[in-house]
């Protein structure tokens, strides 16, 4: 590429047709030709070879084309296409000076690369100037006329060709007025276009369709140069706002964009070259579809790099973002209308709108996570928002389903109002998704909460129900008798419909259907039912202390409940047929529930099975032929209902009569014992006899007192004992008994008489003296002391 301070240049097309990519963009980068937008104009120059035309172009814009040196004679000097700016033309000018016709360099045959660059300058150009001398006007043969040819035949090419102005200069202008020669001129043009041929879509179609004529004459450069300049001085005012509306390409049509004159310059010779033929409103669509494309790809890449979309996606991961919606509308819109329209407003409209639909599709995918985020941040905080609305209401004492439906109604508006903030203007993004997440999630929680608080009222009212059932049905079970199960029907009914009637209440607020209402109320119900069976089943598996428990009561204490003794006038078997009668009472009730008031016999079964077992026949082992404890079930009673079985009952009734024979036999004991400590002196006979054979024995005595003085001393000791061992009570339980009560405390008795006897001897040795000395040793071995000490005792 040749550069000066003034102008710059390029080859772009070389002799042999090969495309200059890297000059060119180049050149275009130098001349900043992507900013014009559509502020540009391309003009061309064709004309035989040697015609002065690169002399005209640089003294015309300022260019530095090389032009032919006159001394060497006439030879080619412009090689392929070359393209430069002109200088100090408004708007940016591009010109390109083809390669001279009819050459001798190519030959009369190769006119393939003449065709191609004139087809390429009419595809690209919107001022052609045909550089033509003066004397061939008029000439059948002139040398304007092969190339005349030659832009028509091509232009034949073009399926929709844009409208290009012909600026027709005549070199070496004569004395003959233009005037009169452009007349001439635009009938030889005329004549050639009428003969050129054309497709029959355009056989009647005139040359102003195609080509605006425009004619201007220049002296000769070589024998006029003064006034040669001035001509081209005064032409180049025709190329200032050449674009404008009455200049010299005012109604030019397909025009380019600057930013994608490269691609297209490429392309349109790409075509040529491949001797296709060139459809330029294709050719500007496909050039609008690639630069718009890479325009799009640039700025989804500036989108995705810019700072500020970069720390709204970071920001809006970690939570909410207030003003989201409008923060990425705005980015979004900057990119789209500021950044890509700017940049492809000279493109094909349906062009750069569907490829802005598209750069918007891939800046709403790529913002749509972000999006997401969001919208998932503010279904979190509303639904934390909820919850604690929905605590703080129902901890106020408001209903349940009020509560739940004024804070979801009020969550739900707050979640719309929050989504405002966060739609973007650009997208048709729905929340309906994550609205009905929400929902779902609310509902959710409003059932867990509902199900914890019916779960609550619930266990309150089967706490009630527990307290008020437990110990009262223990109680009557305690005292089990004929009113017992009536007794307890009536508890369970009157606690069952207290406690059902509050829970009904309670759960009026819950809005709930009759179904639902109902099955929680029969819930309640049931379980106090079940509470009481299990009670009663706990109660079962106590039956035999239950019964012990009775008959001890019963048997060891009287009618007023005082402990019962023993005094030998009671009837012992009386006092244990009743008591076990009583305990036989207990095993019956026990024996099946009864919440149904429904009769059974099992009371009267047990009697007859049982109470009368010990009976004669019992006694003497006489087995009845059929018994009516022998099975697993009682008579119409249902089996979920019985609590001890028949056979139980009887096994429960041998270990019970096991166990509480030793009380009635120690009964016995003890009424024989009292008996017996009651009537302790000997018969009349046996007096009668120690009367009659003791006789001498109670002579001896009545001539020795001093016998009768030791047996009153041995009487006194045997009475103390007698009352210190309360031997008459301790025999009282029994003989065995009292021997084993009497032998543990025998020895420590002896000892402790002793001692006080002992300590009784001392005290008379202070008296002594006032005493009478003889007397002395009588006293201190004599009755009067030992009697004594026996009063003291006693």
């Amino acid at each position: 590429m040749g550069q000066s301070e003034e102008s710059c240049s390029t080859q772009l097309i070389d002799g042999d047709g090969v495309f200059n990519v890297a000059g060119l963009e180049s050149f275009l980068k130098t001349v900043k030709l992507g900013e014009c937008g559509l502020s540009y104009a391309v003009v061309a120059i064709m004309g035989p070879q040697s015609s002065g035309k690169s002399t005209l172009l640089n003294h015309l814009f300022g260019t530095n084309f090389r032009e032919m040196d006159a001394f060497k004679g006439r030879s080619q000097t412009t090689k392929g296409i070359w393209l430069a700016k002109c200088i100090g033309i408004e708007p940016c000018t591009l010109v390109m000076d083809l390669e001279g016709t009819d050459g001798r360099e190519r030959g009369e045959d190769d006119t393939a690369f003449e065709k191609q660059s004139a087809l390429f300058a009419l595809a690209v150009s919107d001022i052609v100037l045909i550089n033509m001398w003066c004397h061939d006007i008029g000439r059948e043969q002139a040398a304007n006329k092969p190339l005349l040819k030659i832009v028509f035949q091509v232009m034949m090419r073009l399926f929709s060709p844009r409208k290009t102005t012909l600026l027709f200069v005549i070199r070496d202008k004569t004395r003959t007025p233009l005037e009169n020669l452009e007349p001439v001129l635009r009938e030889d043009i005329q004549k050639i276009w009428d003969n050129v041929p054309k497709p029959a879509a355009h056989k009647e179609t005139p040359l102003s369709e195609f080509f605006n004529v425009e004619v201007t004459a220049l002296s000769s450069f070589e024998e006029k140069e003064e006034l040669f300049k001035e001509q081209v001085a005064s032409l180049r005012q025709r190329f200032y706002h050449s674009i404008a509306p009455g200049g010299l390409a005012g109604d030019r049509r397909a025009v380019v964009p600057a930013s994608g004159f490269s691609f297209s310059a490429q392309q349109i010779w790409k075509i040529i070259k491949e001797n296709k033929d060139l459809d330029l409103p294709a050719h500007k669509v496909m050039v609008a579809t690639v630069r718009c494309e890479e325009i799009a790809n640039d700025k989804f890449a500036s989108f995705s790099e810019s700072q500020e979309w970069r720390l709204l996606e970071e920001t809006v991961q970690s939570g909410l973002v207030p003003g989201f919606g409008n923060k990425l509308s705005s980015i979004l819109e900057t990119c789209l209308s500021e950044w890509y329209d700017m940049d492809v407003i000279y493109f094909d409209e349906a062009v750069r709108t569907a490829k802005r639909q598209q750069l918007e599709s891939k800046l709403l995918h790529l913002a749509e996570p972000a999006y997401q985020y969001m919208l998932g941040h503010l279904r979190s905080r509303t639904l934390n928002d909820f919850k604690a609305a929905l605590d703080t209401t129902l901890s106020g004492g408001q209903e349940f389903a009020v509560a739940a439906r004024d804070c979801i109604q009020t969550s739900m508006s707050l979640f719309d109002e929050g989504y405002a903030d966060v739609a973007v203007k650009q997208a048709n993004w729905e929340p309906s998704k994550i609205q009905d997440k929400l929902r779902r999630d609310i509902d959710a929680h409003v059932a867990s909460v509902r199900t914890a608080k019916l779960s609550e009222l619930t266990a309150l009212y089967e706490g009630k129900l527990s307290k008020a059932l437990s110990e009262p049905v223990e109680a009557l079970f305690d005292a089990a008798g004929n009113d017992t199960w009536p007794a307890i029907r009536n508890l369970l009914r009157c606690e069952t419909q207290l406690a059902v009637d509050g829970l009904s209440r309670a759960l009026s607020g819950f809005e709930m259907d009759k179904k639902t209402l109902n099955e929680i109320l029969v819930s309640l119900e049931n379980y106090a039912r079940s509470l009481v069976e299990a009670k009663a089943k706990e109660e079962a598996g106590r039956i035999l202390i239950r019964m012990k428990d009775r008959f001890s009561i019963l048997f060891s204490h009287d009618p007023d409940g005082m402990p019962r003794v023993w005094t030998g006038t009671e009837d012992i078997r009386a006092i244990t047929k009743t008591a076990r009668s009583s305990s036989l009472k207990v095993l019956s009730v026990m024996a099946v529930i009864r919440l149904e008031d429904d009769p059974d016999n099992i009371e009267n079964t047990l009697a007859v099975a049982l109470a009368d077992s010990g009976s004669t026949n019992s006694a003497n082992n006489i087995i009845s032929s059929f018994d009516p404890l022998a099975s697993s079930t009682w008579d119409e009673v249902p089996t979920n209902r019985i609590l001890i079985t028949p056979v139980q009952c009887k096994s429960l009734w041998r270990q019970f009569k096991l166990e509480t024979e030793y009380s009635v036999a120690q009964a016995i004991a003890a009424q024989e014992a009292n008996r017996r400590n009651n009537n302790w002196l000997p018969p009349p006979w046996a007096i009668l006899a120690l009367v009659v054979l003791g006789f001498n024995e109670f002579m001896t005595l009545l001539r020795n007192p001093l016998y009768l003085g030791v047996i009153f001393v041995a009487f006194l000791v045997l009475k103390a004992l007698w009352v210190q061992l309360d031997i008459s009570n301790e025999f009282r339980n029994g003989a065995l008994p009292g021997l084993l009560s009497l032998s543990t405390k025998f020895l420590p008795t002896v000892m402790n008489l002793l001692k006080k006897l002992a300590e009784e001897g001392h005290n008379p040795t202070a008296a002594a003296p006032q005493r009478n000395p003889t007397l002395e040793p009588n006293l201190g071995n004599g009755v009067g002391v030992e009697d004594d000490s026996s009063s003291r005792v006693f």
